[in-house]
């Protein structure tokens, strides 16, 4: 998540710095040609151009506006784990009755707080695996400059990566060693979870309706899990973003060819006057094409997703100290104008 006030320079090159350069080879290309040749065949008339324009300036906001739909949900979503881990220990601590065998009661507690906390992470560590249509998996050169983007973004943090060593931190040796064993291990967790509230209620710790007040709050978790799973696991329909980019080169391609005889209007030097005007409203439209295309994956591990490693730090340092935990880890702050 970018957390500066405004998508600085550095931003906004670092996202669609590169096609600055075709854009202005292009538009050179054709004023040049139009400068020496005057070659009026290639010329068209400027009205059609701007209703290309105007069409693809829709198309674009619509995709832009669904990408942001999925982008607000998914925030939403890790909202409601927050609200809800913190409801769900809360609960933990003031279930309790006079009648059950208490022995060990505060080290079981821990325990299941404790095993919440991997599961935040572990979860986080399942919505980054790459899927075929998010950036990071895009192949040749594409591929490598958002790679490249993700591991400058993950230098800026030292726990980016070290998912293995909170949940060998949280959990048991046992539990820790069955990660391989299970294809989504955070479902695995929370019917563990279940398990341990269950067992609490038979042991008379606390209630039957204290039980499914818990048992509640973790179907919560697998409503929120499932939410989540879907936005990563369904992309945006390809159709429109596949037209989206087809007619954004559409149009950049046939800009040039409609600007260039305006310009002439003025004179010869207008024909040159016309190559940063065109390359101007050209990169315009790439930018707002790269920003729905980029918002539309919130779990792509890019500067744009949702901060879940923030999120699951926030939520951490919440429930040690509900737990009486006085070592405390840092909360997240943001490196470079990002926040993971």
């Amino acid at each position: 998540m970018i957390t500066t006030k405004y998508f600085n320079y550095k931003q906004i090159f670092n996202l669609a710095g590169a096609h600055l350069i075709w854009l202005t080879a292009w538009c050179s290309l054709v004023a040049a040609i139009y400068y020496f040749f005057n070659w009026q065949w290639m010329i068209i008339p400027w009205v059609p151009l701007a209703l290309i324009g105007t069409a693809e300036a829709f198309y674009v906001g619509f995709k832009n506006n669904q990408a942001y739909d999925r982008l607000w949900e998914a925030r939403k979503i890790w909202g409601g784990i927050v609200n809800s881990s913190r409801s769900f220990t809360a609960m933990l601590y003031a279930f309790d009755t006079e009648n059950g065998d208490s022995t060990n009661l505060e080290e079981r507690r821990k325990i299941i707080t404790y095993r919440h906390i991997a599961w935040l992470y572990a979860f986080r560590e399942q919505l980054l695996i790459p899927t075929e249509w998010e950036h990071i998996s895009l192949k040749k050169h594409f591929g490598a400059i958002n790679i490249k983007r993700h591991r400058l973004i993950k230098a800026g943090f030292p726990d980016y990566g070290r998912t293995p060593i909170f949940l060998h931190k949280y959990l048991s040796t046992e539990e820790f060693t069955l990660q391989s064993d299970y294809k989504n291990f955070a479902t695995y967790l929370i019917s563990k979870q279940a398990k341990e509230i269950n067992e609490l209620k038979n042991d008379k710790i606390i209630s039957d309706f204290n039980q499914m007040q818990l048992q509640s709050c973790l179907n919560q978790f697998y409503d929120y899990q499932g939410q989540a799973e879907r936005i990563k696991k369904f992309p945006s329909p390809r159709q429109f973003a596949s037209t989206a980019f087809v007619f954004n080169v559409i149009l950049i391609m046939l800009l040039p060819l409609g600007l260039v005889n305006e310009f002439a209007k003025l004179g010869d030097w207008g024909i040159w006057t016309s190559i940063p005007f065109c390359v101007v409203i050209g990169w315009i439209y790439i930018v707002m094409e790269l920003v729905g295309d980029y918002s539309e994956n919130p779990f792509g591990g890019l500067m744009f997703d949702i901060p879940m490693l923030s999120i699951c730090r926030t939520i951490e340092i919440d429930l040690l100290q509900m737990v009486g935990e006085e070592n405390l880890p840092d909360p997240i702050a943001s490196k470079n104008g990002v926040l993971v």
